[in-house]
């Protein structure tokens, strides 16, 4: 059964296992534009039904979230603090879950503390988002400035949604609840990701790491999810005929269950 509440400010929330398992608790990091809510359909229960305790935090500013009226001047370090805010109200660590904005956030979580493990999925790379922004404006130039719309709180149209997010089949009345729910951005946080405030790969802790990405991926292209496993010395998962918002896409299970059997031969 999925529960919503308020830590500190912070909407979280959170879907269990019928019983009690062992298993160590899953947080899911949302990525730009979004909120926890992205997670509450589909990985969640998913994961929870493979007896993961799973939770999903909205940073500060989204969803449900305070701090609405100041969104330009959030920045990654008060998103990250937002993190080790509902880490610290779980009973135990948890694995960290980041998609896009919320995987960068997960790596600069790392430079302060250690984790269980973490999932990068469709995540901005350690080197920032130069590289995808340059690859979006020269191959789809019209949805560059449609992204750039979106970040001022000018919400664009279905069509545009899904040329951005998606790549297989998308059913329509998901499409118009995701467009319903989305938001503006943090201005001040998009510069961090773009060359401000990058992850510090000599300071950061190495915990087991998991690296997915999605071939048809116009946001984060899957050479720059190829680019972060390089960096880390790991190995990427791509999956095939997959857009950015991999946890709707029509064959999400399949990517749901790369991260369960993971999880699974995770050592205690």
């Amino acid at each position: 059964m999925l529960k919503t509440q308020i830590v500190d400010g912070l909407e979280v929330f959170s879907c269990l296992p019928s019983r009690k398992t062992g298993k160590p608790a899953l947080l899911f990091v949302h990525g730009a534009f979004a909120g926890g809510w992205m997670w509450t359909e589909t990985f969640m229960p998913f994961l929870a039904e493979a007896g993961y305790p799973c939770y999903a935090l909205s940073l500060r500013g989204h969803g449900g979230s305070t701090g609405g009226e100041q969104i330009n001047w959030h920045s990654i370090g008060d998103y990250v603090d937002d993190v080790k805010t509902v880490v610290d109200w779980l009973d135990e660590p948890p694995v960290l879950i980041g998609h896009s904005m919320g995987g960068f956030i997960v790596q600069k979580y790392l430079e302060h503390r250690p984790a269980t493990a973490v999932a990068l999925v469709c995540s901005v790379p350690p080197q920032g988002l130069i590289a995808s922004q340059f690859h979006l404006l020269f191959s789809k130039p019209q949805l560059f400035l449609e992204i750039n719309r979106i970040m001022s709180g000018e919400y664009t149209d279905t069509a545009t949604l899904r040329e951005a997010l998606f790549a297989g089949e998308v059913d329509e009345a998901m499409l118009n609840a995701w467009l319903s729910r989305m938001q503006s951005e943090s201005h001040r946080a998009i510069l961090d990701m773009t060359m401000f405030n990058l992850p510090n790969l000599f300071a950061m802790h190495r915990p087991p790491m998991l690296i997915l990405g999605a071939e048809d991926d116009v946001l984060v292209p899957a050479f720059l999810v190829q680019t972060t496993a390089h960096t880390y010395g790991q190995r990427a998962h791509i999956f095939r005929d997959m857009g950015h918002a991999v946890s709707h896409e029509k064959e999400w299970p399949l990517v749901a269950a790369t991260l369960r059997d993971w999880l699974d031969e995770l050592k205690p």
